[in-house]
């Protein structure tokens, strides 16, 4: 019997989602760092991660590794964790097959956080035009869920550090009502969540960055 081309690439990225749904069940508590093209410094804040995770582990109770992996925005190798952080400075660029791969992991369960570490936000805005050229970024309320799981942030997403005066913004891409990208911006969470000597913060910033970060965190596993 002859498989026609069509018939089998449909067939293909059917098999990929259902091993990408299982994949994403069986990994329910552990993240990655993702790493994408374009130049930007995807790999910054090299402790920041590890710190967040021991702090959710420790407060909030969840059993990450904590040392957290590294995927490619184009692999299959996303579907294997239920949230993706990303984070830099300057240009990211998505292919189209990177734009299709992670819109994929999106809409089937998927949970990506980007923080802009400053300089990243027109690059990124444009790349996820390609993920999904019918959504908007929208600003969260102050009262969304996500400010209220683990800790409360009644004035919303906190300010970390400085760069141009601009208020700090939780950005979110929302998938039949589920909300399934978050993009903080002006914020600087991952700057807060680095080892005390490398930013210098004060306790209660770092606190207030960690505590952020473990609401995202439990946010992402609990729907």
């Amino acid at each position: 019997m002859t498989i026609s081309s069509k018939y089998f690439k449909t067939l293909t990225i059917a098999l990929t989602l259902m091993i990408s749904l299982t994949s994403i069940v069986i990994n329910a508590q552990d993240l990655a760092i993702v790493k994408y093209k374009g130049g930007g410094d995807w790999y910054s804040n090299p402790t920041a991660l590890p710190n967040l995770i021991s702090y959710c582990n420790a407060n909030i109770k969840t059993k990450m590794n904590t040392k957290p992996q590294v995927v490619d925005i184009g692999s299959i190798d996303i579907f294997q964790f239920p949230i993706l952080h990303m984070t830099g400075h300057g240009n990211v660029f998505f292919s189209d097959t990177d734009a299709e791969n992670l819109r994929n992991y999106l809409t089937s369960g998927g949970f990506l956080h980007i923080d802009d570490n400053y300089g990243m936000e027109p690059y990124i805005k444009k790349e996820l035009k390609k993920v999904f050229p019918n959504l908007e970024l929208l600003e969260l309320p102050k009262d969304h869920e996500i400010f209220n799981t683990a800790y409360k942030f009644p004035e919303g997403l906190p300010k970390i550090h400085e760069h141009d005066g601009k208020r700090p913004q939780a950005l979110g891409l929302f998938y039949k009502n589920r909300l399934v990208l978050l993009f903080t911006f002006e914020s600087d969470l991952g700057d807060g969540w680095e080892d005390p000597e490398v930013h210098n913060d004060p306790a209660d910033v770092r606190e207030k960055a960690l505590k952020m970060g473990a609401n995202i965190i439990k946010y992402a596993f609990e729907n």
